[in-house]
């Protein structure tokens, strides 16, 4: 079975919240993402995300929610990361990566592996003197935004027929953070931000550039979609995209509806093959954290996913490497 890295999820979130999904060393039929499920479908390693909620609801997603509370984004992405070491310790099946031979040997099926990743970076100093204790309990890869402000960037809101040109780049604090996440091997996502903040980060990191989830504005036009100047950008950096599953991203007409079939799904692995060339695509489903296609389901889709590219012409090489390789080469960029 060929193994299969995910470039996001947001099961530590439903972990630890009320919301669907949360039993993941249980097998269950709640939510996208549990282990059983995960060894079913061969998922070698994910992106693990610890996501701070917004207080309250949202009403109208097209406004940018306000940034969160920083002692409140601390205490919440600690103890998502916990229950990510605590189900390492609960089982053999599963463990947290540190490097790059943790995640081979999760390549090669000895456990489960999980990427420890903060999605949004308001739990972070604005001084920066708190990253040093981030990455020793495990930070490998971190998203500047999550749609909504911090202290060093600015996101897009979820709007339909839109850009992502909106708003001010990087702040000061922000071009320090890129800098000494390179420096430390810390992965800079730039799924959710803006378009000054992508081009900002661009001009500043040597290493590849990185979007982990998200669909072609070319095909999709929402603002969380990437441009085909920001998906040459990535080619030319020898970056990767993991393609969102989420359907108000993947569906032409802004739909949040599961109904999507799976070919709106392919139609982005696609456009992002042409634009980019297969070794700069990946998988970036966003489970437990956005509706996907009905044809998906869940993890074990997956599968169904790499048929469907098959079905479309992708030879044997080209879907492992969109399944895992591409992710494994840059993630090894980045870390060593």
């Amino acid at each position: 079975m060929t193994p299969i890295i995910d470039g996001h999820n947001d099961t530590l979130l439903a972990a630890t919240s009320d919301r669907a999904g949360g039993a993941f060393l249980e097998e269950t039929d709640d939510g996208h993402l549990d282990l059983a499920r995960a060894e079913e479908a061969g998922l070698a390693a994910g992106i693990f995300a610890a996501f701070v909620p917004n207080e309250g609801e949202i009403d109208d997603w097209s406004e940018l929610p306000p940034a969160v509370d920083p002692e409140r984004a601390r205490r919440i992405v600690d103890e998502q990361f916990e229950t990510l070491h605590e189900w390492a310790e609960a089982t053999d099946r599963f463990r947290v990566i540190g490097d790059i031979d943790d995640l081979d040997a999760c390549l090669a099926g000895n456990a489960v592996g999980g990427i420890p990743h903060i999605e949004g970076a308001g739990a972070v100093d604005p001084e920066l003197v708190n990253l040093d204790s981030l990455y020793e309990t495990g930070l490998r890869s971190l998203g500047l935004v999550w749609s909504r402000p911090n202290a060093f960037a600015h996101g897009v809101p979820f709007e339909h027929d839109a850009t992502p040109d909106i708003g001010p780049g990087l702040t000061d604090a922000g071009f320090d953070l890129v800098e000494a996440c390179e420096d430390r091997g810390i992965v800079v996502d730039l799924a959710h931000l803006n378009a000054a903040g992508f081009w900002d980060v661009a001009e500043t990191v040597d290493s590849p550039l990185v979007v982990s989830h998200a669909g072609a504005h070319g095909v999709s036009p929402a603002s969380r979609n990437l441009t085909d100047e920001q998906l040459d950008a990535v080619a030319d950096s020898g970056g990767i995209v993991g393609c969102t599953f989420g359907t108000a991203h993947l569906r032409p007409d802004g739909e949040r509806g599961k109904d999507a079939e799976l070919s709106t799904l392919l139609d982005h692995i696609e456009y992002f093959a042409d634009r980019m060339g297969v070794e700069h695509v990946g998988l970036g489903s966003d489970f437990d954290g956005a509706t996907v296609p009905e044809a998906v389901g869940d993890v074990t889709g997956l599968r169904d996913v790499l048929d469907g590219l098959e079905a479309r012409g992708f030879d044997r090489a080209e879907r492992e490497a969109i399944a895992a390789g591409n992710w494994r080469r840059v993630l090894g960029e980045w870390w060593e």
